[in-house]
């Protein structure tokens, strides 16, 4: 067996009107389909689908998930215009193989961490 691929990640919600707005309109990620209260975005090659919790009281766990932008610089201008909270400012990451990594991070409508990245040539080399 080998893994080719992250086909789908789940994203857990309180609100599920609120970050399908999150998401569609402040993120502009394509909506695909919804499944009772299962929500599913196109993004890239990978499906994000929102979720609540399966259980009552059920805790919310989430994993960072690092959407990859070309200028991390308009892409974090844009978002603050739309009214995203943003954690921080984009900053270098790390100078590796003749790159640079920046990164940004942000709080989507249900309060989970997310991020902004974005690699450049390094100049310098």
């Amino acid at each position: 067996m080998k893994i080719k691929q992250i086909g789908q990640i789940a994203i857990p919600v309180h609100d599920s009107n609120r970050a399908i707005d999150f998401y569609s309109n402040k993120l502009g990620l394509k909506l695909l389909f919804q499944a009772g209260q299962l929500t599913f975005f196109e993004c890239g090659d990978v499906r994000l689908l929102l979720a609540p919790p399966e259980k009552e009281n059920q805790e919310f766990y989430g994993s960072i998930i690092y959407y990859q932008v070309d200028d991390i610089h308009q892409a974090y201008e844009s978002l603050y215009q739309k009214g995203v909270m943003f954690l921080d400012q984009p900053h270098l990451i790390a100078k590796m193989h003749g790159k640079e990594t920046w990164m940004v991070f942000f709080k989507d409508s249900e309060g989970n961490t997310l991020s902004l990245m974005s690699e450049f040539e390094n100049k310098e080399v």
